[in-house]
């Protein structure tokens, strides 16, 4: 596999899914000065030439959601994803692709833009975060409970993202002491250097 990524990006999620896998990758670094992530060969990895973005073969990959669970559903033996069948799949596939609600939530936010929770597709900012807080007040460690997952990867890095970086996300106590759970984790801690420095 070869990750895609330039430093402190969104690349954060990709290399924390990667390194939670434990398996060997290769790590490009993409060059956004005047463009010249506008190449051919990058195109056709990702027509929208952002990052991150991953191949592995023949296989490309881009959007970190769908990253994080072509990298579970590759290393089963990893334990990121709760295999077909298993009654806890279904919430697995829900959280692992909420974090479109939550950017639309963010976006929202950082724009002040108030929308009828009845008329926007997402509900709202509140409504967003109080259905992920729910979650996390069901007292298991993880989003599907004693399990840490991909969508972990994806909802602690959300959160993180939205109190840590932008800074427009006040965290409650059972909020907070997931991501503090997520941040202790080895994997993240890689991750977390490996986004700031590529190395």
């Amino acid at each position: 596999m070869k990750l895609y990524f330039a430093p402190r990006t969104r690349s954060l999620r990709a290399f924390w899914i990667l390194e939670e896998a434990g398996q060997p990758y290769e790590k490009e670094q993409v060059d956004f000065r005047a463009g010249k992530q506008s190449t051919p060969a990058y195109h056709a990895i990702n027509p929208m030439e952002k990052v991150p973005a991953l191949t592995d073969g023949e296989a490309a990959v881009a959007e970190v959601a769908a990253i994080c669970a072509y990298v579970a559903e590759r290393y089963p033996e990893a334990g990121l994803a709760p295999p077909p069948g298993d009654p806890k799949r279904g919430r697995y596939l829900q959280w692992l692709f909420f974090h479109a609600s939550i950017e639309a939530a963010f976006v929202q936010k950082v724009a002040k833009f108030e929308m009828s929770p009845a008329d926007a597709g997402l509900g709202d900012f509140d409504r967003v975060f109080n259905a992920v807080e729910e979650t996390l007040a069901q007292g298991g460690p993880w989003i599907l409970g004693e399990r840490f997952s991909a969508a972990d990867v994806m909802i602690g890095g959300d959160l993180y993202f939205g109190s840590e970086g932008l800074k427009i996300l006040s965290l409650t106590p059972a909020s907070a002491a997931y991501v503090a759970r997520c941040k202790d984790r080895p994997a993240f801690q890689r991750a977390r250097v490996l986004n700031q420095t590529g190395a």
